[in-house]
């Protein structure tokens, strides 16, 4: 797999890089490549044309990149794996937010930012648009052999999908949408970027229009169609125990954000099939649908039909508005390139990140827009870049500003190898390679056996015996892994 830092380096157009600041890879890989990671280090890299030139810079990595990202896949294994015992950490059932609910646009912030970094100069248009191109379709083929059915890790040791439900969408995939739209206009307008950005605090907006106008048209996409799409009657099927039974909801209106009726759900079911959608949304766990909210437990007996459909958290109109959190993290990244003092940076960033967290709190609680990540509602694209925009700055802070690097070794570890950890980690490959190693039953693995015997039986609790385990034996075994990998510097690129 080739290396993501040969994509862009070299543009007489390209803005000039703030102080030493070394170009990041892309982010198709969910991480930064590690090459050269020493502070200060020289370094080749070649500038892609017909002619290889080698170009020598000064550098200093921003190790605050690899942090948070490494802390958005330490978030996505700790509510995935814990949330099933700790539910209020899990997505919120509908309104709302909840710690889950943060880990999809904080990836998709990232995205924007690294983008900014690898593309502040792109030579040679057509190869770049072929990578960014080649690399969507493999983080597609990843995201669809991962969520889309074909996988039954780590739980289940049988594998396949019957093709007629296969899940189309999923994280990688909305990963993908995005970083493709970001990464595209961020290339087409290499020849339209400034070289020294103006005075002014807004400046750096009116610097990046173009990037702006694609999240705008982006917005006006999702606002016109999930306010104005008229959305019919619809029905479902269920089969179990042999038998199948077909289930009616009533709609006939427009604007609604509810669960049974919105535009998002209608859209993918219109586009998708309903066959293909996700089968166990996170709404069944609303007053609704259980006396056990907002935990799981069985179905009221008069829950509503729409309890028992499925629907699509990561859906097409729903990733058109998550073009917006890439969009904010690509601005980040070039305050990151303009901005050359650490004060400057920090303004641009915190006083942004305020403005989007208001912004938020007013639309949800005047219910003009709830917060909502099952819609991803426009509220909820301001609550989480806001929230990704201050801790990135609080990152900053610690680890760039201040130089406290060391108790954040472990999230930069994960994030220099962020696609291994998300695949073999968050998405159960080894655990589930683990799992076929059983002696007379499948459940009798060595998995389950340290979860039992290690740590729920010693503190005899299920819950607290299961948080633990998913903080020592998954996520610090993948913090320790990700740094021997570091060290040896191997590292799984896309």
């Amino acid at each position: 797999m080739e290396d993501p830092k040969r994509l862009e380096e070299g543009s007489p157009h390209a803005p000039i890089v703030a102080g030493d600041q070394k170009p990041e890879a892309t982010v198709v890989e969910l991480r930064s490549v590690n090459e050269n990671e020493k502070t200060t280090k020289e370094y080749e890299e070649p500038n892609v044309g017909e002619n290889l030139i080698l170009l020598k810079k000064k550098s200093k990595r921003v190790a605050t990149l690899d942090a948070f990202r490494g802390l958005t896949i330490v978030l996505m294994i700790l509510v995935d794996d814990a949330g099933s015992v700790y539910e209020r950490i899990d997505h919120s059932p509908w309104n709302g937010c909840t710690l889950a609910d943060f880990v999809m646009p904080f990836f998709l912030f990232i995205v924007g930012v690294a983008i900014a970094l690898a593309l502040k100069r792109v030579p040679n248009m057509k190869y770049a648009v072929r990578k960014i191109i080649i690399r969507t379709l493999k983080m597609l083929f990843w995201g669809i052999l991962l969520q889309g059915g074909y996988s039954h890790a780590p739980s289940d040791l049988d594998y396949g999908v019957d093709m007629k439900k296969i899940r189309w969408c999923g994280i990688l995939q909305r990963i993908a949408l995005v970083y493709m739209i970001v990464a595209l206009i961020e290339t087409f307008t290499t020849k339209l970027r400034p070289t020294v950005i103006e005075p002014g605090h807004f400046s750096i907006f009116s610097a990046y229009r173009w990037q702006w106008l694609g999240g705008f048209i982006a917005f006006l996409i999702y606002m016109i169609t999930t306010f104005t799409l008229y959305v019919p009657d619809w029905s479902f099927t269920v089969h179990h125990d042999h038998k199948s039974e077909t289930y009616n909801v009533e709609c006939g209106m427009r604007g609604h954000l509810g669960p049974a009726c919105n535009a998002v759900g209608y859209v993918d079911r219109q586009v998708w099939g309903i066959n293909h959608l996700y089968s166990q949304p996170v709404w069944i766990r609303l007053k609704a649908c259980t006396l056990s909210s907002p935990e799981s437990g069985p179905l009221r007996p008069n829950a509503p039909n729409w309890c028992r459909a499925p629907f699509e958290p990561e859906g097409l109109l729903s990733s058109i508005s998550a073009i917006l959190s890439g969009v904010i993290g690509i601005h980040y990244g070039h305050v990151l390139i303009h901005f050359k003092g650490h004060a400057e940076r920090l303004k641009q960033w915190v006083s942004m990140g305020v403005g989007l967290l208001i912004i938020a709190i007013l639309l949800h609680f005047t219910d003009a827009i709830p917060i909502n990540k099952q819609l991803y509602s426009i509220s909820y694209v301001c609550f989480t870049a806001g929230a990704a925009g201050i801790v990135f700055s609080a990152f900053y802070i610690l680890i760039d500003v201040w130089g406290k690097r060391t108790p954040f070794l472990l999230f930069e570890w994960i994030g220099m190898n962020a696609m291994l950890v998300f695949v073999l980690g968050a998405q159960g490959i080894l655990a589930g390679f683990v799992n076929g190693w059983y002696y007379e039953s499948a459940d009798n693995n060595l998995v389950n056996w340290i979860q039992d015997h290690v740590f729920i039986d010693v503190w005899n609790s299920e819950r607290v015996g299961s948080l633990l385990y998913v903080i020592f034996a998954e996520i610090t075994f993948w913090g320790v892994l990700s740094g021997i990998l570091h060290k040896l510097g191997i590292y799984w690129k896309l």
